[in-house]
């Protein structure tokens, strides 16, 4: 447990002092967010409508913005193959760093959601409702990226393989999110039904994603 923690803190630190985090998501989805009222028009009602699926799909990119760096940086440097030859669980440890990663990425996301929803005309309480969305389904956003950055370094490719890879993927996720927030705002159907799913979706890609990522690098390091 030491060791995971240790790895932990790690991820955490390099995210912050490299700057290739939260900061740089957010700023991302702050750019998104702000670009699309000028590209829909000064039509408030249409914003409103289309709020929810702006910030969901502003959310989705920005984290895929920084799921380049979630494996590739260990993988680089040499402490992938140190943690492969510990002997520790490997799945813990691609557990670990997929939380670290979320911490620094995804949760920013969500504590920026109420703010950059004034941009889109909607209310406290639709902005309150995305953001809880946002909070069930980044983990899952995370969690799916998680494969696609293992398959990523065992292939030794990224960019473009690792977007073709966790876009498909990442569609459920973000059906459901942006179905459960259109529910709680405008109806007619009950928050609960996609909600439920997408808690569903998010600890479904938790298992998968864990054991997937790391049967793919103990196969790419063979």
């Amino acid at each position: 447990m030491r060791a995971l923690w240790a790895l932990f803190v790690r991820d955490v630190r390099l995210a912050i002092r490299v700057g290739g985090g939260g900061g740089i998501g957010v700023l991302f989805f702050l750019i998104v967010v702000v670009l699309m009222p000028f590209a829909i028009g000064p039509d408030l009602q249409l914003l409103g409508r289309l709020g929810p699926a702006v910030l969901w799909l502003a959310a989705l990119l920005a984290s895929l913005l920084t799921l380049d760096r979630l494996l590739a940086g260990d993988a680089e440097d040499g402490s992938l193959d140190l943690i492969l030859m510990s002997g520790s669980s490997l799945e813990l440890a691609v557990g670990v760093k997929a939380l670290a990663h979320w911490l620094t990425t995804g949760l920013p996301l969500v504590i920026a959601t109420p703010l950059l929803g004034l941009f889109m005309n909607l209310d406290g309480h639709a902005s309150g409702v995305v953001a809880l969305t946002l909070l069930v389904g980044t983990p899952a956003l995370t969690f799916i990226g998680l494969i696609g950055a293992a398959i990523s370094v065992a292939l030794r490719r990224g960019g473009l393989l690792l977007a073709v890879l966790v876009l498909p993927l990442a569609v459920p996720v973000l059906i459901f999110g942006v179905s459960a927030s259109n529910a709680a705002i405008v109806g007619p159907l009950p928050f609960g039904t996609p909600f439920t799913i997408l808690c569903a979706l998010t600890l479904f890609s938790l298992v998968i994603g864990i054991f997937a990522a790391a049967a793919a690098l103990r196969h790419g390091m063979e």
